[in-house]
């Protein structure tokens, strides 16, 4: 299914005051799986540096929760946020700047052709766009030749492993617009050494604990919404109903490690 037209309507849902887009992150950061591994992968990243003068980039910034989350870990940090989409650069920047995060800049950039002219970021955040560039190589190229010696590289991205909700070859991706189903966990590792990052680990997300959690959290209310917008109205008293259940099997998948999953989360160092 299309998941870029309901993702429209959930910003403008929640985009009419800052309060609102405060709120919208906050339930993102509660429902959404993926950000738990991530927030968890980024603390323990900051340690020892929330007082470094440290340069990021957020690629793929999307609705910009990541850039929000990263801008509120330490006022020394600068944070470049790029994305592709014209209406999401705009709507972000303007938010930043109505509660005055001015320690992040966003910019329209493609990453397949993007790359800073001298080495800038400690660390470069990709969460799930990897699976939407047809062109990862050149992406990941252009990550190593703009960071800094040392700095990592942190992705999320679905695995071949039943990602974007595929068991089979006669399966299609439950998100459109994704143009692969899935890493293989050693496929991506070789990509990134191909590119030039000199180290990387990858684990599965989305174990048997989180695949539940995210059909109850996303996948059927998000079905529901691209059905009728009436969903909406009912779409409270349903969380108010599954997430109890939602936040334990997300707890577990954090802590927990799986021989397999449908997620990925990969760091690569320069």
């Amino acid at each position: 299914m299309q998941y870029d037209p309901i993702k429209r309507v959930l910003g403008e849902a929640f985009n009419k005051t800052p309060f609102l887009r405060k709120l919208f992150y906050h339930l993102l950061d509660l429902l959404l799986l993926r950000t738990w591994h991530i927030h968890k992968e980024l603390r323990a990243w900051a340690k020892g540096k929330r007082q470094q003068p440290v340069q990021i980039l957020d690629a793929g910034s999307g609705f910009g929760q990541y850039s929000y989350y990263l801008s509120g870990m330490s006022d020394k940090w600068r944070i470049l946020a790029v994305d592709v989409k014209d209406e999401q650069i705009a709507d972000c920047a303007n938010f930043f700047q109505k509660i005055g995060r001015h320690n992040v800049m966003f910019r329209k950039e493609d990453l397949v052709t993007y790359q800073e002219p001298q080495p800038a970021f400690d660390l470069v955040l990709s969460v799930d766009v990897m699976e939407h560039i047809l062109e990862d190589v050149e992406v990941f190229r252009n990550f190593h030749a703009s960071m800094r010696p040392g700095g990592m590289l942190l992705i999320s991205t679905p695995s071949d492993q039943g990602g974007s909700d595929v068991h089979g070859d006669e399966e299609s991706s439950f998100i459109e617009e994704h143009v692969r189903d899935g890493y293989n966990i050693q496929e991506i590792q070789q990509k990134l050494k191909s590119a030039g990052f000199s180290r990387t680990q990858a684990h599965y997300s989305y174990g048997t604990p989180g695949k539940i959690s995210w059909r109850l959290s996303m996948k059927y209310p998000i079905l529901m919404l691209g059905t009728t917008k009436l969903f909406f109205l009912i779409l409270p008293f349903y969380y108010l109903l599954v997430y109890p259940f939602c936040l334990v099997l997300n707890w577990l998948d954090t802590h927990g490690k799986h021989a397999t999953g449908t997620g990925l989360i990969v760091k690569a160092w320069k």
